[in-house]
């Protein structure tokens, strides 16, 4: 995967803090640990990690930090960030009943939360974006999820990719950001992690790192 003349990619990352029945949520430790392990382990060549934020669990109140932290990236790029040719956005969320981790192809413009979100809402069919017509629109990454889950899988991991992100707060999050970036011409991705009871920590740290190693051999 990538060109022959690569120009650098910029990634950042978000993960989300505890929510209703989910005590301690594996994005935040991964989030917040990422740029250490990864330096540790070796920035991959062309590859630039930029900011990881940890967002609240939540939806329509959540949605002015989640901006700030989308349009970070644009307003403030650092001397490296604006050396590079693509920037890449990656969320993770996690997926409690799930045991293997998920690349999210698409996200759907519904908002149908099961429970309330951390800050108490709970939408139900409501369109995310009224502007872009029905419930069942969706948006889809520019990148190549099923190129990335494969190269993912052939270095151990039970991988899959996914088409449903929910209806919840990961859905909610990965449209508003697949539409900012449609905008502004970069790129995004979600990926669902399961809990660490069920992969261990160490095992999804490198999972995350291995997903920043395809990410900037893609450019």
């Amino acid at each position: 995967m990538g060109s022959e003349a690569p120009s650098g990619v910029t990634v950042h990352v978000t993960g989300f803090k505890k929510f209703h029945g989910v005590a301690e949520n594996p994005t935040e430790t991964i989030v917040s640990n990422l740029k250490e392990f990864v330096n540790k382990k070796g920035m991959p060549k062309g590859l630039v990690l930029g900011s990881c934020n940890v967002l609240e669990t939540a939806g329509n109140g959540a949605l002015l930090p989640l901006y700030e932290t989308l349009n970070s990236a644009l307003i403030k790029p650092n001397s490296e960030s604006s050396n590079s040719g693509q920037v890449i956005w990656v969320h993770f969320g996690v997926n409690s009943g799930a045991s293997r981790f998920a690349i999210e192809r698409q996200a759907v413009n519904e908002a149908h939360f099961r429970c309330p979100d951390e800050l108490g809402w709970k939408p139900q069919k409501l369109p995310i974006f009224p502007v872009d017509g029905a419930l069942s629109r969706t948006r889809e990454t520019t990148l190549p999820a099923e190129e990335i889950t494969k190269a993912l899988a052939k270095m151990g991991y039970d991988v899959i990719t996914s088409n449903d992100a929910g209806r919840f707060v990961c859905n909610y999050v990965y449209y508003h950001s697949l539409k900012f970036a449609e905008q502004y011409g970069i790129k995004s991705l979600f990926v669902h992690v399961p809990l660490f009871l069920t992969i261990d920590e160490e095992t999804q740290m490198q999972f995350a790192a291995s997903l920043l190693e395809i990410l900037a051999s893609l450019y």
